[in-house]
């Protein structure tokens, strides 16, 4: 169902650049309606979205996104597809990369109708591929990600269109490898392999990880992380672990609002404001919000120790 919405979210993209939109500005004027079209209708008849357009035919998107919706999708015209480094285009278009083809396609989509003076309101908004976009507004011009809107408000009979300059690319790194590159995290990939908990992380999720760096574990005494990694300690590892996993992709401000969250071990952390510092029980959060194809990192600066 997910990859059906997904290509919805293309289709629309493509009608957006179609119909060419007024210039998003701080007060953009009357919006474009081509209300009696779907928004894949619109982005075909404009002409301007070819390249999109193949991409949802080749995803198999190009169907859904003609369904009731609403949907607003940020689209990418040929012009901006033709930013991208050369031969990327032809690789995603590979059988093979047809997963990866429909994360971006999807990440340019958000669902409900959402117009830019609505938009312009928004820090963030989540898409239907589940990673989120930033949105700010610089110079009177609304920027979504690192794509900036050069035409708004193009209104279809299931959404809305708001053209970009720029694809978008979503990560594409499951938690343990963004947690891996990052650098910081080594004795929590060490502490997930002995736990064998490898695997489960790289599912396909999603996972809210509170994610305490190499400093935080220093913090434990030496003998206790020695002896937590031996083989005859893996349950209490791993129940350790798991305190630090929250299902879902749950992002700083939900978190906040939620207050408390049930971990994977079984048990739940508080999350809450302390002396103006945003709290996990007592461990401070220094980074939040990275994005992975699987979930979210947070990043805390003290291990998470179950009561029980």
């Amino acid at each position: 169902m997910k990859s059906h919405i997904k290509l919805l979210s293309t289709l629309s993209l493509l009608s957006l650049v179609a119909l060419g939109v007024n210039a998003c500005n701080t007060s953009p004027k009357a919006p474009i309606s081509s209300e009696q079209k779907t928004i894949v209708q619109t982005a075909i008849k404009a002409g301007q979205f070819k390249t999109l357009v193949a991409a949802l035919k080749h995803t198999g998107l190009d169907a859904t996104m003609n369904s009731d919706g609403p949907f607003t999708v940020f689209a990418p015209s040929d012009e901006a597809f033709s930013k991208l480094p050369a031969g990327t285009l032809e690789s995603l278009l590979k059988p093979e990369n047809k997963n990866l083809l429909t994360s971006i396609l999807t990440y340019h989509v958000v669902s409900g109708k959402v117009p830019a003076k609505e938009a312009m309101k928004l820090q963030s908004a989540g898409t239907v591929n589940g990673q989120r976009l930033n949105i700010s507004l610089n110079d009177k011009t609304l920027s979504i990600g690192k794509a900036n809107v050069v035409k708004a408000d193009i209104y279809c009979s299931n959404g809305v269109i708001h053209v970009i300059d720029t694809v978008m690319i979503p990560s594409s790194d499951s938690i343990i490898n963004t947690a891996i590159k990052a650098g910081s995290f080594n004795t929590l990939a060490a502490a997930l392999k002995a736990g064998n908990l490898i695997e489960a992380l790289e599912g396909k999720g999603p996972f809210t990880v509170f994610a305490p760096t190499d400093e935080a574990f220093n913090k434990l005494p030496k003998e206790t992380l020695t002896s937590l990694l031996q083989p005859e300690n893996i349950s209490q590892l791993q129940a350790i672990l798991k305190y630090h996993v929250v299902s879902g992709r749950i992002y700083s401000p939900d978190a906040l609002k939620l207050k408390e969250a049930n971990t994977l071990h079984g048990s739940s952390i508080k999350v809450h404001v302390k002396n103006g510092a945003a709290m996990v029980n007592e461990s401070k959060l220094i980074k939040t919000d990275i994005d992975a194809s699987n979930g979210v990192i947070h990043v805390i600066d003290t291990v998470l120790i179950p009561t029980t």
